[in-house]
């Protein structure tokens, strides 16, 4: 059995031409990725993607983890998980340290489709459908003076291109700037199209709970991350005070670190990153645990073309929620905002058309990448 020969830790970064904000106030002036390219000694090479400031993913894998893993099997995805959180669970039980092992985990996954010639979600069980609905992503704030008109014509804009779900921000600091935004975005869509809001934890819980209560009116799909992450005993509030659903778990990290939300409900929605949350490995672990509660995992998404791949391989892999006739099937996450990564990276884009994306059938995680793309955006 071949073993792994070298681990590379890509840095990449573009301008962005119209920087974009939500209710965390960072202004988006360029997109960043960390891909994590696996060579074995017979030259399969596995592809992986790390969530979060690039940099740091580097450093957690170049100085922690890759030289820990040189000479090992990559079939052994599961033993070299465990070896690695054990190896740095004393200072890193979350955040960087775990998207860092995400790439890995992601990466030895495509080595391993790739080894057997099947496509990752045959090693994940198989899939229960071969393409998923998506949403659309976007309604940032950009051009403060136009916040309402420049929503309305993005939604519209989606709906034009054939999607059937939007998630918008919002987070203006003023219960009713945000229900007119939402409101005219309604309007302008419709009542057909299914219409999510993120706040990126801007509220504290009564506000989250008194807007979520006029939002309701708007018939909103779900309140993503009405407050703060850490603040489990909120959730639970909001999750309770409202009839829509409360999704939130994008900045969550492992099985104990979703744990107390699932078992407590305070979510009615997770959404694990896999590019984050611990890779596919630890990802369907998460979906499991919710699955046993009675809660819907919908992973976040946000990244280049090889996130959105393990993504889509996810996606195949879970049951539908609650299985019936005509089930309710998890989403993809298809942010709108300029991503060179998302677009260009793979030789062979994963598109929608018409409010869908088939999930990828070639070995691995189904796509080739364009090392070109990462020459031309390389920072280290």
């Amino acid at each position: 059995m071949s073993v792994i020969k070298s681990v590379k830790a890509h840095v990449m970064s573009s301008p962005v031409e119209k920087p974009f904000t939500s209710s965390r106030g960072w202004l988006y002036k360029t997109r960043g990725t960390c891909l994590v390219e696996i060579e074995t000694a017979d030259g399969i090479v596995g592809w992986g993607e790390c969530y979060g400031p690039s940099a740091v993913a580097k450093a957690f894998i170049e100085t922690q983890f890759g030289p820990r893993i040189i000479g090992r099997d990559p079939f052994d995805v599961e033993v070299i998980w465990e070896d690695l959180y054990n190896r740095i669970k004393d200072y890193g039980n979350k955040g960087m340290s775990i998207a860092a092992i995400s790439g890995i985990d992601i990466a030895l996954w495509d080595i391993v489709g790739k080894s057997c010639g099947k496509p990752v979600h045959k090693l994940l069980g198989g899939a229960f459908r071969t393409e998923v609905d998506c949403y659309a992503t976007g309604l940032y704030f950009i051009d403060f003076d136009r916040l309402v008109e420049e929503a309305v014509e993005e939604a519209t804009g989606y709906v034009e291109e054939g999607f059937k779900a939007i998630k918008m921000k919002i987070g203006l600091g003023n219960i009713n700037k945000d229900y007119e935004r939402v409101k005219a975005v309604r309007d302008a869509v419709g009542p057909d199209i299914r219409l999510m809001v993120d706040a990126n934890h801007a509220f504290s819980v009564p506000v989250a709970i008194r807007l979520g209560r006029k939002l309701e009116e708007l018939d909103i799909e779900w309140f993503e991350e009405p407050i703060s992450p850490e603040d489990i005993d909120g959730y639970v509030e909001v999750a309770r005070a409202l009839d829509m659903a409360v999704a939130g778990g994008e900045n969550e990290f492992t099985r104990w670190g979703f744990r107390d939300a699932i078992v407590r409900k305070a979510m009615d929605i997770v959404q694990p990153d896999v590019c984050a949350a611990g890779g596919l490995s630890e990802c369907k672990k998460i979906a499991t645990l919710a699955s046993t509660h009675g809660v819907e995992c919908v992973p976040h998404a946000w990244g280049s073309a090889v996130g959105i791949a393990a993504t889509l391989h996810f996606l195949g892999s879970l049951a539908d929620q609650p299985p019936s006739l005509f089930p309710f099937e998890p989403l993809l996450e298809f942010e709108q905002c300029e991503n060179p990564f998302r677009d260009h990276l793979a030789k062979e884009p994963i598109v929608q058309e018409r409010g869908r994306v088939k999930i990828p059938t070639g070995p691995g995680l189904g796509i080739e990448i364009d090392r070109s793309v990462i020459d031309r955006y390389r920072v280290a």
